[in-house]
């Protein structure tokens, strides 16, 4: 070979390097055996760029001092990175460190939020500003996450966010606190900061106002008792537009502020409006062996205090499994904790499509009467009915279709004491969707933050707006285990036993046998040395 050809194979071997290098750009790669593929967007966010006409720009503020001490900020950024990748040139994506470009005060305005760690360095101990925040830019409008540290609903938040840009809508819900007694502030803190976290602007309604016809999704958390006429008018008015209602209502009320007496509730005509659209919230309890875990005291007569912890019935764990897995809520279920719940009828008219979304276990059964709620006193009135009224009970519920007005041909509601009018129904009523949950604690702070609920309420919301496609994507990893998943005793019972018959008598017979085999061999080697030795 001359030394021309040497210089040439040379300048050729280079020029596809680099090539090689260029084109390593513009193409993604990744074998992902995680369980839910957790570091794979999803076809629909691949295909974001179908519906993205000007190009989108994701910045990823990161302190690369934040980066080298911690494997997860790597991982987000490759998925950002892949985001890139799949959206033929409608995606930008950057990296910057806000300390080395000097953009702290200006990164801070747009909303990221610096984060202080503490730090070891050479045996000192210190504490560093970092941050760990994306951005995302189309045209003139900007969506922020403040602070990106888990890649759990990261997809679910870029994707929803990104299409939130562009088509110019706001992710926006409209929230009615319909029991007098409860406020949004005190009893709904961790659904507020959920659907905040989860990019949705809350827009508080008072039952009875107004509800603007371009409202996206509309909550309705109680209010069997307190929610009038006039209000029920402005809810109806809103479905026949084409307005998307999740309903949160119980039949049954439980003083929970007292000596938890149980009682029917007084209708003012939200259920019946419900159960018009469909769905009968019954004035029933629902108790079931998937009971959670209840903490009470007592006072024994020497004045000592004796603290009980009990499965309490009228406390049920929704098991992921009984939800309905046809629904795409139901799909990735991962469980919701109810709170005295109603059991609810499915009974929609002719041209509503009404289904499951979760039940009660079948070991469920119901109080009709002679409610009893106090784990002390009433205990023994708990299974009472359960004989004759056990079985699996529908605890949420979903319809779809093109519902019936309520208030049909009749005179519009007035409001003593006020000259205001209500406005017409629609001409023509549109499409729309109904869920309904036979507990109103489903969101609120009894749940005492557990996101398994916020995160069903943050999916319900998304496929009432028609975002069935990226519900799936919420969660990129499953939900922690919970230390009181088995809560049937006969399957807790099986559990033990298998774990005891495993631990005990199958792992030290196989380390036996074992050993055994290996002595066999051993001595069998042995002989054989000496047998071939004579």
């Amino acid at each position: 070979m001359t030394k021309q050809e040497v210089r040439i194979i040379t300048a050729l071997s280079v020029l596809a390097l680099v090539l090689g290098l260029l084109l390593s750009r513009r193409l993604w790669f990744r074998i992902d055996l995680t369980r839910n593929h957790a570091y794979t967007i999803a076809d629909v966010s691949r295909k974001l760029y179908t519906e993205i006409p000007d190009q989108i720009r994701i910045t990823y503020y990161l302190s690369d001092k934040l980066a080298a001490m911690h494997p997860v900020p790597g991982e987000i950024e490759d998925l950002l990175r892949e985001y890139a990748a799949y959206a033929r040139g409608k995606i930008r994506f950057t990296r910057r460190d806000p300390a080395k470009t000097g953009l702290e005060q200006a990164v801070e305005q747009m909303g990221i939020q610096a984060q202080q760690i503490q730090t070891v360095e050479r045996d000192q101990a210190s504490v560093a500003t970092v941050y760990t925040g994306i951005a995302i830019e189309y045209l003139d409008e900007v969506e922020v996450l403040p602070v990106v540290f888990s890649l759990e609903t990261l997809e679910y938040d870029l994707t929803s966010r990104i299409r939130s840009l562009v088509r110019g809508q706001d992710r926006e819900i409209g929230v009615i606190v319909g029991d007098t007694y409860r406020q949004w502030n005190q009893d709904y803190q961790y659904l507020n900061q959920s659907l905040a976290q989860s990019g949705f602007r809350v827009q508080l309604i008072t039952g009875g106002d107004a509800i603007p016809d371009t409202l996206p999704v509309l909550f309705v958390l109680g209010g069997a008792e307190d929610l009038d006429d006039w209000a029920l008018y402005r809810i109806d008015r809103y479905i026949q537009g084409g307005g998307k209602v999740l309903f949160a209502l119980e039949s049954v009320f439980v003083d929970t502020q007292g000596n938890l007496n149980a009682r029917v509730m007084i209708d003012e005509g939200i259920l019946s409006m419900v159960s018009w659209y469909g769905a009968t919230v019954k004035p029933e309890m629902v108790l079931d062996r998937t009971a959670l875990p209840l903490q009470y005291q007592t006072q024994s007569p020497s004045g000592a205090i004796q603290v009980h912890l009990i499965r309490y019935p009228h406390w049920i764990g929704v098991l992921p499994e009984n939800a309905n897995k046809q629904h795409p809520l139901g799909a990735q279920f991962g469980g919701v904790d109810l709170f005295w719940p109603s059991p609810i009828e499915l009974n929609p008219p002719q041209e509503i499509r009404g289904e499951p979304l979760f039940t009660s276990s079948p070991e469920a059964w119901l109080q009709t009467k002679d409610f009893a709620a106090d784990p002390v006193a009433g205990a023994f009135l708990f299974e009472q009915e359960a004989a004759d009224t056990k079985g699996i009970k529908v605890l949420g519920a979903a319809l779809s279709g093109t519902f019936p007005s309520y208030f049909g041909n009749q005179p519009k509601p007035l409001r003593e004491g006020s000259t205001e009018e209500l406005p017409d129904m629609p001409s023509e009523p549109r499409e729309s969707r109904i869920i309904v949950i036979g507990d109103t604690d489903i969101a609120s702070n009894y749940t005492r933050g557990d996101p398994r609920n916020f995160d069903f309420l943050v999916k319900a919301a998304s496929w009432l707006g028609n975002d069935d496609d990226i519900i799936g994507i919420r969660n990129r990893e499953s939900l922690g285990g919970r230390l009181d998943k088995i809560v049937l005793e006969e399957k807790r019972l099986l559990a033990m036993v298998l774990a005891r018959i495993i631990n005990v008598v199958l792992v030290p017979l196989a380390v036996v046998v074992a050993g055994v085999c290996v002595a066999w061999k051993r001595r069998s080697r042995i002989r054989r040395s000496l047998h071939n030795g004579l």
